[in-house]
């Protein structure tokens, strides 16, 4: 199965477990008339109408590239993120006018600890489910796929803390605690949301991923060939799940067309092997330069110019800039 399939079929099963998770939710609330727990079940509500559209981007995403778009249709996963990082801020609002409302309408406080035991369940089901579906949008670079997973995550966080007080409240009476965590929810909920729009709109705008790069750098270095004698402009544009790598690399100026290919479908597979399968190279091969000569740490150059001198070590800063290094 390859990566898109497997994202649509995770992001099936989320999207199916929010719904079931939501109505036992909404049960709990029926019973207690907890805001805690109604704070927690709009959360809910929103992973549910974020899973379907987390669904639908990724049936979008993984349609093949065609003439109206060369570069696939991966940017459907940024907009589906943007859309669930606004649905999360919309239901913190609601959750805050409902615990305005209430202060104002006082409502009473039935079967604690009915309520306690169906979110205790649904936060362990999160947590699990968000954990598998975080691990499986980082290995496909599937950002829908991560976004879901959090959502499912920090839903288990809040749940947490909507236990811990329902515990406090069943054993002290401080029943005002109910409204004052759902005010704290609703806050923390809004939060989350605008750092989901935040890394949506970052990938829509290209927003390098210096995280990524990083990783792309050090491995680079630790597997670096002598006949790589050097590479700058490196580029990394995610579309969905497929990564977008282009570079310029210096090789030995003698080399012929099939032996720079060579050197490049062997920088392929390196990045592949770790990245994945889902990676598209771009690699403007040149050759090498007398002021090459002193940075080169081929030993057996016939033809080399000038003595070796330096080693210049590929940092996130000098393999970016579009020049190429020399002494």
């Amino acid at each position: 199965m390859n990566s898109a399939k497997q994202n649509f079929r995770v992001q099936q099963w989320i999207t199916l477990l929010s719904v079931v998770l939501f109505v036992a939710k909404i049960i709990a609330y029926y019973l207690t008339s907890s805001l805690a727990i109604l704070s927690d079940a709009l959360e809910s509500i929103v992973n549910v109408l974020a899973g379907f559209i987390g669904l639908y981007s990724l049936f979008v995403a993984a349609k093949p590239r065609d003439t109206e778009h060369p570069y696939g249709h991966g940017k459907a996963e940024f907009v589906s993120a943007a859309a669930e990082g606004a649905l999360i801020i919309a239901a913190g609002f609601l959750i805050l006018y409902e615990t305005l409302q209430n202060f104002i309408q006082h409502k009473s406080l039935e079967q604690l600890d009915t309520g306690l035991y169906v979110v205790a369940i649904t936060a362990i089901v999160n947590y699990i489910a968000g954990y598998i579906c975080i691990n499986i949008g980082k290995k496909n670079n599937s950002l829908a796929l991560q976004a879901s997973g959090k959502h499912l995550q920090i839903d288990t966080w809040s749940t947490l803390i909507i236990i811990a007080t329902l515990i406090i409240m069943l054993f002290t009476q401080l029943l005002w605690l109910d409204k004052v965590v759902a005010l704290i929810m609703s806050l923390f909920i809004m939060y989350n949301g605008y750092k989901i729009i935040r890394k949506s709109l970052a990938g829509i705008m290209d927003e390098a991923d210096m995280e990524l790069l990083q990783r792309l750098v050090i491995l680079l270095n630790k597997n670096r060939r002598t006949n790589w004698v050097d590479m700058h402009n490196l580029r990394v544009i995610k579309y969905g799940s497929v990564l977008h790598i282009d570079c310029h690399l210096t090789v030995p100026w003698y080399m012929n067309i099939h032996e720079a290919h060579l050197e490049i479908d062997m920088l392929t597979a390196l990045i592949k092997a770790e990245f994945g399968d889902a990676i598209e190279m771009f690699v403007h091969t040149d050759g090498c330069l007398d002021f090459s000569c002193s940075i080169c740490t081929k030993d057996d150059c016939d033809v080399r110019q000038h003595p070796f001198s330096k080693k210049v070590e590929w940092t996130l800063e000098n393999i970016i800039s579009n020049k190429k290094h020399q002494l």
